[in-house]
């Protein structure tokens, strides 16, 4: 079931991490981390630096976001 309460965001990948976590800025120079979870993990392609990608935070925290979709790279 998808959260109803999550910010959607897009951010430019700027570092990748283990554990298919990465660093997301925003457009407004705001860094978080971000990671893909549930089935999606299995099915999206690898995720590589300037790749941009939309994100959902969680109002409550806002220095972590999940990875729901990946859009067209740059």
């Amino acid at each position: 079931m998808p959260r109803t309460d999550a910010i959607k965001v897009e951010g430019l990948i700027v570092q990748v991490l283990p554990n298919k976590t990465y660093r997301v800025e925003l457009a407004n120079g705001h860094r978080l981390l971000g990671f893909i979870a549930g089935r999606v993990r299995l099915n999206l392609p690898p995720i590589e630096i300037g790749d941009k990608v939309n994100l959902e935070v969680s109002p409550c925290d806002l220095s972590e976001a999940r990875i729901v979709i990946e859009s067209k790279s740059l």
